[in-house]
C-alpha cells in the first residue's frame, strides 16, 4: 500500500474498541461538526493493509482521542495508540462506564462521558472539543512552548482546568504516632478539591509516594504533570491543632497563596472547608452550591468520632491483609465511633471491614460485618466502600451474582478507590474473570503502597494466564513490600505469608519455607495465610504431600464459601484431580450438609 498524502489525513485519530462503536459514533458527529475531520471505522479490510493504514494515520494526526472503555482497556492495540498520542502529547482520553485505566495513563487527566446522553451543549463534550482545539491549533507538544515561557501542564493546556497535587501534610506532633491525623487531613483536602469540578486532582497514591521527602515542587510539578501544588503541615497538641499550608504555581515555584491556622481542635472540621475555599479563591474559581454543599458534608459533626474514624482508617491502609491486630483495632474503634454517632455511615462501612477481615481473612467466630455494612448503606447509598465491603461479603457467602451487581455499583461510584478495586478483583479472581481481576488487583496495588496481598493476587493471577515474566516481577515488587512491613513489625503474619508466596514463585525456596515457619508461630489460626501456604507448595514449591497435609488440618475451618473456592483455584490445579484431595473435599461438604440439617 502506497503512502498516503499527508494532506489528506484526519486532524483526528480516534482510538477505541469495535464493540464500542455506537459510543464513539455521537462523538465523531460532535466533533465532525466543529470543522475537523475524523479517522475512526475505514472501510478497507482486514490485514497488513489495514495495519499499515492505521499506522500512517496514526503518524500524522494532530490529535489522538482514545475512549477508555472495560473493553478497550483490554485491547493492546488501543493502549499502543493511546501510548503513541501520550508520548507525543497529543492524546485526549475519555471514559464510559468507570474503566479502570492502564496502570501508565492513570495520571492523565481523563474525561468521563457516562452522563453524555449526546448532549452536544453538555459540559463534558465541551471540555473535549476544547481540549481538542487546543492540541490541533498548537501542532506540536503541549509541553513545548516558546523560549522563555515556562512550561504549563498537560492536563491544564489540554481541558482548560488546573490540575493540583495535594502532597503529605507533614506531621510536626512531635509523635509519630500522629500520623494518622496528618494523613486524614491531608486525604480529606483531595477528596475535597476533587468535588470542585473544574479542577484535575492527583490520586492519594501518587501524591504519598512523596512522603516524609524533601521535595522540589518544580520536579513533582512536572513528574506529575500538574500545574500547582499544595503542601503544608499539621501539628495537633491536646485540642489544638496547627495547620499551615501554602499552594504554590508549578511552573514559577511562586507561591500563589499561604496561610496559617491554629484552632481549636473542635474547629476542624470549619477549618478543612476554609482550607479548600481558600485555595478555590486563590485559584481565581468559581465554587458551585452544590459543590460548597458537598464539601460540607464530613459524615459526622462528632470530632471525637472523627479522630477515631482516621486512626482506624490508618490501621487499615497500613496493615497487611492477614494481620490480626489491626483488624482487632479497627473494629475497636469503629465501634467506638458508631455508639458516639450511630449515624457515621463510613465508621459502620469501616467496622464491617474489620468484622469481615476477622471471621473470614482469620477464621474467627462471630459477626460477619453484614448487618454494619447495610447500616451503612441505609445511612448513605452513595458510600462505595460499603458497596465494596458487601460485595466481599457477600462472595464469601457464595453470592456471586448478588455480589456483582454491588461491585458494579461501587465501581460506578469510585473507580479511584483502594477498597473498591480489591473486592472487584477478588470477586473476578472468583469468577475465573483473570484478565478483569488483573486490572483491578493492579489498581489496587497502585493505589496502596502497603499492599502485599493485592501483589500476591495478581502474581497467581499472572501465572495462571501464563504471562511468568509479568508474574516475577510483580513477585520481586511483593517481597520488596513485604520486607517493608516486616521491618517495621517483626510479628506481621500476614506481610510474611504474602512475602512467602513471591518468594516461593521466584524459586527461593528456603526463604519462603522459613517465612511460612514464622508466620505459623506467630499467628497459627490465621486460615488465610495458612491457605497461602497450601497454595505456595502446590503451585511453586511443588511439595503434594506437604499441601495436602496442611489442607487436610485447614478445611475443619474454612468456610463452605472458602472450600468452594478451593476446588476452582487456579494455583491448586495440580491437585484437583487428586484422589485425596478430592476426598479431603466430600468430607467437608457432607460436614457442611450436616450443619444445614434441623
Amino acid at each position: 500500500m502506497e503512502a498516503a498524502d499527508a494532506s489528506d489525513m484526519a486532524d483526528i485519530f480516534i482510538s477505541y474498541s469495535r464493540s464500542d462503536k455506537h459510543r464513539v459514533a455521537p462523538l465523531v458527529a460532535a466533533i465532525e461538526a466543529q470543522g475537523w475531520s475524523v479517522w475512526w471505522d475505514p472501510g478497507i479490510a482486514p490485514g497488513q493493509e489495514f495495519d499499515q493504514c492505521i499506522a500512517a494515520e496514526l503518524a500524522v494526526a494532530a490529535a489522538v482521542l482514545v475512549v477508555w472503555t472495560p473493553a478497550s482497556v483490554q485491547s493492546r492495540w488501543v493502549r499502543g495508540e493511546a501510548r503513541d498520542g501520550a508520548d507525543r502529547g497529543i492524546l485526549v482520553p475519555v471514559r464510559f462506564d468507570g474503566a479502570v485505566l492502564p496502570i501508565d495513563f492513570r495520571a492523565i487527566h481523563t474525561t468521563d462521558l457516562d452522563r453524555w446522553r449526546g448532549n452536544t451543549g453538555s459540559p463534558e463534550i465541551q471540555d473535549i472539543l476544547r481540549a481538542l482545539g487546543a492540541v490541533i491549533s498548537r501542532g506540536a507538544s503541549p509541553r513545548t512552548v516558546a523560549t522563555g515561557s515556562p512550561p504549563e501542564s498537560a492536563a491544564a493546556l489540554e481541558t482548560g482546568r488546573i490540575a493540583i497535587c495535594v502532597l503529605p501534610f507533614a506531621n510536626m506532633s512531635g509523635d509519630p504516632e500522629q500520623d494518622y491525623f496528618s494523613d486524614g487531613i491531608t486525604e480529606d483536602i483531595t477528596t475535597d478539591l476533587s468535588k470542585v469540578s473544574v479542577l484535575s486532582v492527583i490520586a492519594r497514591n501518587s501524591a504519598f509516594m512523596y512522603k516524609g521527602r524533601n521535595v522540589d515542587v518544580q520536579k513533582v510539578a512536572r513528574e506529575l504533570d500538574v500545574s500547582h501544588v499544595l503542601e503544608g503541615s499539621v501539628r495537633k497538641s491536646g485540642g489544638r491543632v496547627r495547620i499551615t499550608a501554602q499552594l504554590v504555581k508549578g511552573s514559577s515555584n511562586d507561591h500563589v497563596w499561604a496561610e496559617r491556622y491554629d484552632r481549636d481542635l473542635n474547629d476542624i472540621f470549619a477549618l478543612q472547608d476554609e482550607i479548600s475555599e481558600a485555595i478555590v479563591k486563590a485559584l481565581k474559581l468559581t465554587l458551585l452550591p452544590e459543590e460548597k454543599r458537598a464539601i460540607e458534608q464530613r459524615g459526622t459533626d462528632s470530632v471525637e468520632a472523627y479522630n477515631l474514624y482516621l486512626m482506624a482508617r490508618q490501621y487499615r491502609v497500613s496493615a497487611s491483609d492477614w494481620a490480626s491486630r489491626p483488624a482487632e483495632a479497627t473494629v475497636r474503634l469503629c465501634t467506638h465511633a458508631t455508639e458516639i454517632d450511630p449515624n457515621y455511615a463510613r465508621a459502620w462501612s469501616l467496622l464491617a471491614n474489620g468484622l469481615a477481615t476477622l471471621r473470614f481473612g482469620l477464621g474467627r467466630p462471630g459477626d460477619d460485618g453484614l448487618a454494619a455494612a447495610e447500616r451503612a448503606l441505609a445511612l448513605d447509598p452513595g458510600l462505595a466502600e460499603a458497596h465494596a465491603v458487601k460485595a466481599k461479603i457477600l462472595t464469601e457467602h457464595g453470592h456471586t451474582e448478588e455480589a456483582s451487581q454491588e461491585i458494579d455499583v461501587a465501581l460506578r461510584l469510585a473507580p479511584e478507590s483502594y477498597e473498591v478495586n480489591r473486592s472487584a478483583g477478588k470477586l473476578r479472581y472468583r469468577q475465573h474473570r483473570l484478565e478483569d481481576a488483573i486490572l483491578h488487583y493492579g489498581k489496587a496495588m497502585t493505589l496502596l503502597d502497603t499492599d502485599v496481598h493485592a501483589a500476591g493476587m495478581l502474581v497467581s493471577c499472572y501465572m495462571a494466564i501464563g504471562d511468568e515474566g509479568a508474574a516475577r516481577r510483580t513477585a520481586q515488587t511483593a517481597i520488596a513490600r513485604a520486607e517493608k512491613a516486616i521491618a517495621a513489625d517483626q510479628n506481621d503474619a500476614g506481610a510474611l505469608s504474602g512475602g512467602a508466596y513471591s518468594l516461593a514463585m521466584l524459586g527461593e525456596a528456603e526463604r519462603a519455607k522459613a517465612w511460612m515457619n514464622r508466620a505459623t508461630l506467630i499467628d497459627p489460626d490465621n486460615v488465610n495465610a495458612r491457605y497461602n501456604f497450601v497454595c505456595s507448595l502446590v503451585a511453586h514449591l511443588h511439595d503434594v504431600d506437604g499441601a495436602l497435609s496442611m489442607l487436610e488440618s485447614l478445611l475443619p475451618q474454612m468456610s463452605s464459601s472458602f472450600v468452594k473456592y478451593a476446588m476452582v483455584d487456579p494455583d491448586l490445579a495440580p491437585l484437583h484431580e487428586v484422589p485425596r484431595f478430592q476426598a479431603m473435599i466430600a468430607d467437608a461438604e457432607a460436614r457442611f450438609a450436616a450443619a444445614q440439617k434441623p
